[in-house]
């Protein structure tokens, strides 16, 4: 560690580099103030009095201050109360009027605002402690006059252009893997023993083996202990030869890693012994990082749309990136990593978003889970990275810095056309949709586009929303369970690679190699078995493993390592299952919002899968067996959810489940017959959009 303070002196404390990187550093700054206090100005208090237009159906002309006098109780002051209204009663209005009402309540159906009052966070009725937390989970959805998949067939479902865009949007995932798993190789445990180089001044000719001998105390094998050392003395040479030392004591002048000769974290933070355990809590925080870029991004891209959440995302992932090579403290690693953790939320779960709103009813599966066969592949790839970089801060290098050759999606990227016309900005939704047509070589009946208009504006899609409704309170419980078991178990069954005995490389090359026929068998799955039934499978597969795996005793490496790669097939195809199923169950106006909740409880299952290894100092089946609890528990309730397969994206909150696409739309033929189908009847292009 001195060596790096001299090689940094020598650098120069404070050049050029440093300041430029403290100015790039800083330029986030300047938002941090907008986003601390800008709550303080969308939540102005104003004017408003429970709504009480029950009264309106006994006396539908009444004015208004004649309903507020019958239904609304004044204050000391006179003025009518704002948080409280008489109850109902299944009176005439006359007898209302004539004897009044004297039972209060509180306000049972929303309020109403002033006329003259802008809209705010306030009169969108947003709950005060989930307003601390989601300001920017609402999302104004405006009504279409006709489904969004009619658009989609007129345009192609999987055209060049839908293929196009996957690609692309494919190309930042590999990156992911990296983040994800780099530092388990970063971090490999190496032998090690305390520095006890004060004997050297009384023997300076003593070899290693001797010194050794002399000063470090052996454990029940006969090894040397790593944690410990004789406690130093005044003594002479011949004296401690003579007589020996007894007293012993912890390692009070670091460390010595004598096969060591690439720098890793663990040799040049010394994160052993009492810091050892900061190994499993730097992968919490970086999944805290995961959670809270779930927090954030997911709700600000239903904001401000999908394509300016990727380019942030991608610019701060980069930038951190980079920049964890260059820290000095490992506690300023675990930052970073938490910043990129959060970047890596946003990517992950905008490009889902994106692709799902491009792409057909019949195809959306093969979109998603091709994006997770490139993080398969990105953990190949991290295997082969690893064992030719051994330098920490090299290998975080030449994972960060492919990031930057992506940014040339500031020109080719396209916003989704369904978020946009959610948004009402519809004339930029017209221009899109052109595009794609001329590009997929199609063309969208003039009178189709022209229908293409808000009609009427909806309530606004609110996290709350989510748990007011009865049928997506069901649905969101479930999926929360859902992403936190399959979390946990993805997580618990990575994060051991170093654990199970076998070469660490190769392990993680077969664990990357598994992924890619576990996420293209998924595909399989979800058209033959269908969305409900293979989570459900799926989850109770990876389960049972890992519970079998906690009777295998420690000398079977070959069998554990065969086992775990089987749950790790599971619990991947059961992952990209539960993205194809969580895109398909939430409605438009709350998509993105439901799938941040969803991630939310993935990154907190993420948080306390580094920290449940750290059970395994009591009993090493412990983890594995919380590991396939979880997941056995999870599969069952999936049984609960209903089926999506060939189902179209619901827009709105007001639909109990996704409607299956009904034949005459299915069938909607342009002039130039591109849309229809190539066999023929309904009954085919219906079964067509059922199964892939």
């Amino acid at each position: 560690m001195s060596g790096t303070g001299e090689l940094l002196k020598a650098a120069g404390d404070f050049g050029p580099f440093q300041k430029w990187l403290l100015v790039l550093a800083s330029l986030p700054c300047f938002s941090l103030s907008f986003h601390q206090f800008c709550q303080l100005f969308m939540v102005p208090d104003v004017p408003h009095h429970c709504d009480t237009s029950w009264i309106r159906a006994l006396g539908p002309n009444l004015t208004e201050e004649e309903q507020l006098n019958l239904t609304v109780p004044r204050g000391p002051s006179g003025e009518y109360e704002q948080c409280s209204m008489y109850s109902p009663v299944e009176w005439d209005l006359d007898s209302i009027v004539a004897y009044g009402l004297n039972a209060t309540q509180e306000c049972s159906s929303g309020w109403v605002y002033p006329a003259d009052h802008e809209e705010t966070l306030v009169i969108q009725n947003v709950s005060v402690h989930l307003n601390d937390v989601f300001q920017y989970s609402l999302t104004m959805g405006v009504a279409t006059v006709f489904a969004f998949g009619d658009i989609l067939n007129a345009l192609g479902e999987f055209g060049r252009f839908q293929k196009w865009l996957v690609v692309l949007l494919s190309l930042p995932v590999p990156l992911t893997a990296f983040h994800m798993l780099g530092q388990l190789f970063m971090l490999v445990d190496v032998p090690h023993y305390c520095d006890t180089s004060w004997i050297r001044a009384l023997g300076p000719n003593l070899t290693e083996e001797e010194q050794l001998n002399l000063t470090v105390p052996r454990g029940p094998s006969g090894e040397y202990e790593q944690c410990s050392m004789y406690s130093p003395v005044e003594w002479d040479l011949d004296s401690i030869v003579a007589y020996g030392l007894n007293a012993t004591q912890k390692c009070s002048s670091g460390w010595v890693y004598p096969s060591t000769q690439t720098p890793s974290l663990l040799t040049e933070f010394d994160l052993v012994c009492d810091k050892k355990d900061l190994n499993d809590i730097s992968q919490a925080v970086y999944m805290l990082g995961l959670l809270l870029g779930a927090m954030f991004f997911g709700p600000l891209s239903d904001r401000i749309g999908r394509r300016p959440v990727v380019l942030v995302s991608m610019l701060i992932q980069g930038l951190f990136g980079v920049a964890i090579a260059f820290v000095p403290d490992f506690y300023v690693y675990m930052a970073f990593r938490c910043v990129v953790g959060a970047s890596m939320s946003g990517i992950t779960m905008t490009i889902l978003a994106l692709a799902m709103e491009w792409v057909g009813v019949s195809y959306r599966p093969h979109a998603v889970l091709l994006s997770h066969c490139c993080f398969a592949i990105g953990q190949m790839i991290l295997a082969g990275l690893s064992y030719g970089i051994r330098n920490w801060r090299l290998l975080q290098i030449a994972g960060s810095v492919p990031i930057f050759a992506l940014f040339f999606y500031f020109w080719v990227l396209p916003e989704s056309a369904r978020w946009l016309m959610t948004k009402g900005r519809i004339e930029e939704a017209k221009k899109i949709l052109q595009k794609a047509a001329s590009i997929n070589k199609r063309t969208i009946p003039p009178g189709l586009l022209e229908q293409l208009k808000p009609e009427a504006q909806t309530k606004p899609g609110s996290t709350m929303d989510l748990f007011r409704k009865k049928h997506l309170r069901k649905v969101t419980l479930i999926m929360l369970c859902t992403w936190f078991a399959n979390s946990l178990v993805y997580y618990g069954i990575s994060l051991n690679v170093t654990n199970f005995g076998l070469d660490i490389y190769l392990t993680q090359l077969a664990f990357g190699a598994v992924e890619i026929p576990a996420r293209a068998s998924c595909i399989w799955f979800l058209q033959w078995f269908g969305r409900k039934k293979s989570q459900g499978f799926l989850l109770l597969l990876s389960g049972l493993v890992c519970l079998i795996i906690t009777g295998i005793p420690e000398d079977q490496p070959v069998v554990i390592t065969v086992l775990a790669v089987i749950g790790k097939f599971a619990t991947s195809a059961s992952f990209s299952a539960s993205y194809v199923y969580t895109a398909e169950l939430f409605p438009t106006v709350v998509r993105q919002t439901g799938a941040g909740l969803c991630n939310m409880s993935a990154r907190v299952a993420g948080i306390i899968a580094p920290l449940i290894r750290l059970l395994g100092r009591y009993h090493r089946a412990v983890p594995m067996a919380i590991f396939g609890s979880a997941p056995v528990l999870a599969g069952l309730l999936c049984f609960l959810l209903p089926e999506t397969r060939g189902m179209d994206l619901v827009d709105d909150t007001s639909a109990a489940a996704p409607q299956h696409r009904s034949p005459e739309n299915t069938n909607r033929t342009s002039e130039n017959g591109h849309v229809k189908a190539k066999g023929g009847g309904p009954d085919k292009e219906c079964a067509e959009t059922t199964y892939f």
